[in-house]
């Protein structure tokens, strides 16, 4: 995958599918980034740079509680994608 506007803007929207909201934010996150459960709200460091950005989301895709059937077909090929970079990544470490 890429690292474009573009792509950014599929991860915020499939998480917006999965019934989370994405903000960025300025604070002291130990990873780059927090989650405020009861409130299914991903906080984002807003100095990150795109790249950086993309990484948060993907890193945090598989650990939200969220039921992945009110995905749209086009949406759970796009999830499944951004899992699999994520494997190929902690593989690659």
């Amino acid at each position: 995958m890429k690292i474009t506007r573009g792509n950014l803007k599929k991860l915020e929207e499939l998480c917006k599918s999965l019934q989370y909201s994405v903000r960025y934010e300025q604070g002291h996150f130990q990873s780059g980034y927090c989650r405020v459960e009861s409130k299914k709200v991903l906080v984002i460091n807003k100095f990150f740079d795109l790249e950086g950005r993309m990484n948060c989301l993907i890193d945090l895709l598989p650990e939200l509680e969220a039921n992945r059937e009110l995905l749209t077909e086009e949406d759970r090929q796009f999830y499944e994608k951004a899992i699999s970079l994520r494997s190929l990544r902690e593989t690659a470490a």
